[in-house]
């Protein structure tokens, strides 16, 4: 399979998205709902591209569109990097109060929208904590709710989830910093979802270090089936200090 991208000719022998032959080649294209462990979704719209095929001439999202024989794509042409400054322009006036997302549309030469702003909490719906929860963790313990405008990411019915385990992977794809996961003694609160988890104690130093349920978990995993009970009792740090201790103690 043959295409050209930005001028290039290049030869595929596996089946890719535009996004992922970009990457490959060193070609930047802006993305905020990507990620490579997630399924490719397409929301925020900002890594469209201009791709013809059989003299036709369309715009589509690069993560989600795969490389066909005879493409020709185009990833910054004047036309697309306007309609990427729209895209971002759109997408701040969701997330005024983010500074994560202000740095990275920084990059797109957007530092202020004339559209106007609304209180979104600064949620873009993106749907990247949906899917790392769904797709990674494989909990699902949040979803999209509502419909319109009403669309909301949330637990069941708005209430603390049952079934989360506290890992904090929606915090950790979440593009705007609004999933925030805080611990406070013996507790860890994922605040955007009304979610409160204990967490377990470390049978050595005391050190709180992760939530029971996530332990549970791991426990449950089969990788894990033969790891000793006192593994789960301690924090990666008197993991390592007894794992060094009995390294000492082989070599005297």
């Amino acid at each position: 399979m043959k295409a050209i991208i930005n001028g290039r000719d290049v030869e595929l022998k596996t089946e890719k998205t535009i996004l992922e032959l970009a990457e490959e080649m060193d070609i930047e294209i802006p993305t905020l709902c990507h990620h490579g462990g997630l399924e490719p979704y397409g929301a925020c719209r900002l890594c469209i591209v201009e791709i013809e095929k059989n003299g036709r001439r369309e715009l589509d999202t690069s993560c989600t569109r795969y490389v066909e024989d005879g493409m020709k794509i185009r990833t910054e042409t004047e036309e697309i990097i306007e309609k990427r400054k729209v895209i971002a322009e759109l997408l701040l006036a969701r997330a005024p109060e983010s500074k994560k997302l202000q740095k990275k549309l920084e990059d797109l030469g957007v530092t202020e929208t004339e559209f106007t702003a609304r209180d979104y909490d600064c949620v873009l719906y993106c749907g990247k904590c949906v899917r790392a929860c769904k797709e990674e963790v494989g909990i699902g313990a949040i979803n999209f709710v509502g419909r319109g405008y009403e669309t909301e990411v949330d637990t069941p019915f708005s209430i603390d989830s049952d079934v989360c385990i506290g890992c904090g992977a929606c915090a950790e794809v979440c593009p705007t910093g609004a999933i925030e996961v805080d611990d406070e003694g013996s507790t860890r609160y994922i605040r955007y979802f009304n979610t409160t988890l204990e967490l377990k104690e470390c049978r050595e130093c005391g050190d709180f270090f992760s939530t029971e349920r996530m332990i549970e978990r791991l426990k449950a995993e089969e990788e894990f089936s033969s790891f000793a009970e006192e593994y789960f009792d301690l924090c990666e740090k008197c993991r390592r200090n007894k794992e060094m201790s009995k390294f000492l103690e082989v070599k005297q």
